[in-house]
């Protein structure tokens, strides 16, 4: 007579538990610690930015001025500095995350508008457009910023070889082109003395002449890319496993390619109308951040928002301490700490294998 084991009921104490499961927001919470940690270190560096400068404050007599008009130090703070770290954060957020999104699109870790010769495009478009059109206002050559942008980011990624564009090929194409366009902006400053006096400050990338109807008008267009680019983190993330696959997860791989330009175009175009031509922001920053995100643009590009502007406004802040009484540019000051990052990535195995 044989026996065989009885299926185990519901009621039996000797019934295995069901596996634990994570609880759905589990994953979530370290990334929503660190996301709201970096937002307080954007606040400190916003804090920093303003009270530092020729004239130090203290935070107490920058709150007095920022809550009461009658106080010593108002002028300073909401003509002067105020309007400066808005930019800052205006612009290092336009062009962390157009970093990230070119980075993403092009599967190119070296990836950044300056790198690329998007911002010399911007700034070969404002430069003529002052030159030889006259224009002098914001609102007269962003338009020429976001035209010799959107032209600029096509031509790499054509000339790049397209969708089989290599991480040296776009690199060895963006450089070509920022060297022949910033040769162009050098030579249009020193036929024009005019243009040279408009223009020598903002070439190296300054936010030395912020001002707060600049911070109004380009807000719009900065948002405007921001909302874009975190609509496409999600198609980009399916882009990245190929073509065939993102069709099959319901991406249209050329619809998101064109986006991927406005967006950037947006971002690089106003950032760079603003405050001249930046390095290196957008190739840093995104670096930083994938070491903390991993490569989801959804968890990715949120944090570029935000660590973005502080690099940049803690750029500013160092060429202000390190040449006072006068101060280094943000652009140069980037420049320096953006050349030996870039060296770095550049000699890494993995980038140049790639």
């Amino acid at each position: 007579m044989s026996f065989t084991k009885s299926p185990q009921v519901a009621g039996d104490s000797t019934a295995e538990p069901p596996p634990r499961t994570r609880p759905p927001g589990g994953r979530r919470a370290p990334h929503t610690v660190g996301l709201v940690c970096a937002l307080l270190l954007l606040l400190a560096v916003l804090a920093l930015s303003i009270a530092v400068g020729a004239r130090p404050l203290s935070l107490g007599e920058v709150w007095h001025a920022l809550v009461d008009s009658d106080a010593s130090a108002y002028t300073v703070v909401h003509e002067m500095r105020l309007p400066r770290t808005l930019l800052g954060v205006l612009a290092g957020a336009a062009l962390g995350l157009a970093g990230g999104v070119l980075q993403a699109l092009t599967r190119n870790p070296l990836a950044d508008p300056g790198l690329l010769g998007i911002n010399a495009g911007a700034s070969a478009a404002v430069a003529s457009a002052i030159s030889f059109l006259g224009v002098t206002t914001f609102e007269g050559y962003v338009w020429f910023a976001f035209l010799g942008t959107a032209v600029v980011s096509v031509l790499v990624y054509a000339v790049g070889g397209g969708r089989g564009a290599t991480p040296a090929r776009l690199a060895l194409a963006g450089a070509a082109l920022n060297a022949a366009l910033t040769s162009y902006v050098s030579a249009v400053m020193l036929l024009d003395a005019n243009s040279l006096d408009r223009m020598r400050f903002w070439t190296v990338g300054s936010l030395a002449g912020a001002q707060a109807g600049t911070v109004v008008k380009v807000a719009p267009f900065v948002a405007a890319g921001l909302l874009l680019t975190l609509a496409l983190a999600r198609p980009l993330n399916a882009l990245a496993l190929g073509d065939d696959a993102a069709r099959a997860l319901g991406a249209r791989p050329s619809l998101v390619r064109g986006l991927c330009i406005v967006a950037v175009t947006l971002l690089s175009g106003a950032a760079t109308a603003a405050c001249g031509p930046v390095v290196f922001v957008g190739l840093m920053v995104p670096h930083l951040v994938r070491a903390l995100t991993g490569p989801d643009l959804r968890r990715l590009l949120p944090y570029c928002a935000v660590l973005a502007p502080v690099l940049l406004l803690a750029a500013d802040v160092l060429g202000r301490v390190l040449a006072r009484p006068s101060e280094l540019q943000v652009g140069m000051v980037t420049a320096v700490l953006g050349g030996p990052v870039f060296l770095f990535f550049v000699t890494r195995r993995k980038v140049a294998q790639a």
